[in-house]
């Protein structure tokens, strides 16, 4: 369970494990992301949020290591106060570590959200989204701080995107070490 301010999501991740003829791919593992809303049923955005999701674990799991089988990664929203993308995707890496799949690096999700006055927020809440010109949000992976995965709603500059992400990949180093800080209490414990 990852919970940035308010925000809330709990992340539970099931395999690999064997994939259904219809869903099975003969050079790596198929992966499945499932979003779902606080409450009723998922909508048009957890779909469009599902598939940046899934794009982007693919892009650091090492899914070749496990030709054949199925991985779903199941994400429920407890609690949205804001940035509730980054959350999703923080929650999806520590579920992937915590279950011990070969990843290629680490990722985190970072969401900016651009003033009226051209000032930039992170980890913005609901409240700020709504007031922002732009909100943008960022998967950025440990090696190199390299972008895996950018969407934005609202309108920027380039030169503004471009601010927004180098903040963005200066705070990811906050948020590698609350994993490397997780990962040491979880196992230190035996």
């Amino acid at each position: 369970s990852v919970c940035p301010g308010d925000t809330s999501v709990l992340a539970g991740l099931y395999g690999p494990a064997e994939a259904k003829i219809s869903k099975e791919l003969p050079d790596r593992a198929a992966l499945e992301v499932l979003l779902r809303p606080k409450v009723g049923l998922p909508g048009v955005l957890e779909r469009s949020r599902e598939q940046l999701l899934r794009q982007t674990c693919e892009a650091v799991l090492l899914g070749v290591l496990h030709p054949r089988t199925a991985i779903s990664l199941v994400l429920q929203v407890l609690s949205d106060a804001g940035s509730l993308l980054s959350c999703c995707l923080n929650a999806a890496c520590m579920a992937l570590l915590d279950a011990g799949l070969p990843l290629a690096a680490l990722f985190c999700g970072v969401t900016c959200a651009l003033q009226p006055d051209g000032t930039i927020l992170l980890d913005p809440t609901a409240r700020q989204e709504q007031e922002a010109r732009a909100i943008l949000t960022f998967a950025i992976a440990s090696s190199n701080r390299k972008v895996l995965m950018a969407t934005t709603k609202g309108s920027c500059s380039v030169e503004e995107m471009q601010q927004c992400l180098a903040a963005a990949q200066c705070a990811a180093s906050t948020i590698f070490q609350f994993y490397r800080d997780s990962v040491r209490r979880r196992y230190s414990k035996c």
